[in-house]
């Protein structure tokens, strides 16, 4: 039987993750770990690059689907890359008062 989520080579997003993903600060040491050994099977799976092969690969495209809420630990990791990683990304700023009339402003003090 083929192991779940075996691969060749480790996974890296120098984009996202330059300087690798246990040192960026979103992952625990343990996902982190599954990220680099397991990602490019996520992926792969993920994008619809790679058949299934095991019951928990099957579980796992499912999930990718949206067929089923992530509830395995691969599963909740990929989830949590997959957030931190999608195109809409959080812009935060500071805003205060904008006044085009300085005596405005200065009238607040």
């Amino acid at each position: 039987m083929a192991e779940s989520f075996s691969v060749e080579r480790r996974f890296f997003d120098d984009k996202n993750y330059p300087r690798g993903f246990a040192r960026h600060g979103d992952y625990t040491i343990k996902e982190a770990q599954a990220l680099e050994q397991y990602g490019q099977a996520f992926k792969a799976l993920d994008l619809g690059e790679r058949d299934p092969s095991t019951a928990e690969e099957k579980q796992f495209v499912a999930f990718c689907k949206g067929e089923r809420p992530a509830e395995t630990f691969f599963e909740k990791t990929w989830n949590k890359y997959r957030l931190h990683t999608s195109t809409t990304k959080r812009v935060y700023t500071l805003s205060g008062v904008v006044s085009d009339n300085l005596d405005d402003f200065n009238a607040n003090d």
